[in-house]
């Protein structure tokens, strides 16, 4: 369903929106059209979401019965996962993804388009196939043909939430030459525009049809919330919402903590405490100069203050990953630590996110599941989603001969770390798989420490 590069505005999604209300879907008719969509617009309110039946088959399977039913999201990684899935995770094509959503009585699809040339400059556990010079390749065999899927007219009741190219963008404002983390294949991509080239064509193609909501990546709080991180990403991001035929008008939003591990909301300790007298933000390691501690207060102030500011329209809105960032369990504070000794210690007591350092990414052990799929939650967040299936690796934690992908040392459990994690232990669960591969161990601990519990 083609739409005018003239917005036309639909019905209000605050109109729509119910704070709190659950995102479930139920075996209904699925609705006449979806509305246009356009800046702020809220593609979850009052949607019944797309459960994905092979990650429901694999969560059922793996004792995760209970939460089965939670919609997720579908990874469209590589060329072939158009027509097959997803790294031998699942065997449903798009276009079969689609039609069981319409059978589903869903009237929405979360998909993740995420296969830029050169991708994850900045690890190996989830390198791509396209190499850094192939962007006529990522526009001609991997976007156009989801197009050619999306813009059936089959499909045109359904809402489409496209999250666009997570790790990718922010890697070229963190991982350059003249960062402690650069590396060599990000200044390529800096260098060669087929990030921004990429992004852009992605927003521009796909946001052409008026039922496909874009979100672009933009991190965690632990990555892109530092000064010198976070209006410089907010910029790049307008830079690349430019390029390639792309407009603002084609993004409806942002996604934070894609695939992360960040707390959504801290509870027990803010960004404003101090102890013996100083701030926090200058006395404790973990918060180390941050502006944040959670992904909530990062993702609001990235909407009302550097989306704005880099040129954006106002009034857009977040999403917030939340399948893995419940940090329930036994290790869970109650409360918030003691003041009568030093800035770490009350941190370190009071915060949920029990990772060892927050620049570990891969398979984190003691994670759990975290808040259900909910829309509106608060100002400027759209929703929180399920956008990593639960029980999907993010790397192995050893190197697996003959494997495509490359063997990232975050994943090992022995691995000491790097300038990312500031020498730190990897914090990753062992025996883990390839990425986009179940991984039982880990979903049996994530269903473990969830929070709020599984019933």
């Amino acid at each position: 369903m083609r739409r005018s590069r003239l917005r036309v505005t639909g019905v209000s999604a605050a109109a729509l929106a119910a704070t709190g209300t659950l995102l479930t879907y139920s075996l209904s008719a699925p609705p006449a059209a979806a509305e246009t969509a356009g800046p702020g617009d809220n593609p979850y309110a009052g949607s019944q979401l797309y459960v994905n039946p092979d990650w429901s088959a694999a969560a059922t399977q793996g004792g995760g019965a209970a939460i089965a039913d939670t919609p997720t999201a579908v990874w469209l990684d590589s060329i072939a996962a158009i027509t097959s899935g997803s790294d031998g995770s699942n065997n449903m094509g798009l276009r079969e993804h689609m039609d069981e959503a319409l059978a589903q009585g869903a009237d929405a699809i979360q998909i993740v388009t995420y296969n830029l040339p050169g991708r994850d400059c900045a690890a190996l556990a989830s390198r791509g196939e396209l190499g850094p010079t192939e962007i006529d390749r990522y526009k001609n065999e991997f976007i156009d043909p989801i197009d050619d899927i999306l813009d059936d007219p089959a499909y045109e009741s359904l809402k489409i939430i496209n999250i666009v190219e997570i790790d990718s963008l922010p890697n070229l404002v963190t991982n350059v030459s003249g960062r402690p983390t650069a590396t060599p294949e990000c200044d390529v991509m800096k260098a060669n525009g087929n990030y921004v080239k990429g992004v852009g064509y992605n927003l521009a193609t796909l946001g052409d049809n008026g039922n496909v909501y874009n979100y672009i990546d933009i991190g965690h709080h632990g990555w892109i919330g530092w000064d010198d991180n976070f209006q410089p990403t907010a910029n790049l991001l307008y830079q690349a919402a430019n390029a390639e035929g792309a407009t603002p008008e084609d993004v409806t939003g942002f996604a934070a903590n894609t695939a992360n591990y960040g707390a959504t909301v801290e509870p027990y300790f803010s960004i404003n405490d101090t102890v013996g007298g100083r701030p926090i933000r200058e006395s404790s390691k973990w918060v180390d100069w941050n502006r944040y501690v959670d992904e909530q207060s990062f993702a609001q102030a990235f909407v009302s203050q550097a989306a704005p500011a880099a040129g954006f329209p106002s009034g857009m809105g977040a999403i917030i990953d939340t399948s893995r960032n419940g940090w329930g369990g036994a290790e869970r504070p109650t409360g918030p630590g003691p003041t009568s000794g030093t800035a770490d210690e009350y941190v370190d007591a009071s915060r949920t996110d029990r990772r060892i350092h927050l620049g570990n990414w891969c398979n984190q052990s003691g994670a759990g599941l975290g808040e259900r799929p909910t829309v509106s939650p608060a100002a400027n967040i759209h929703a929180y989603a399920w956008i990593k299936p639960p029980g999907e690796s993010d790397g192995a934690s050893e190197e697996i001969p003959d494997d495509d992908k490359g063997f990232d040392r975050m994943c090992d459990p022995t691995y000491e770390g790097n300038a990312r994690n500031n020498y730190n232990m990897s914090g990753a669960l062992p025996d883990a798989p390839t990425s986009g591969h179940w991984f039982q161990a880990q979903f049996e601990e994530l269903i473990a420490n969830a929070n709020p519990p599984v019933n």
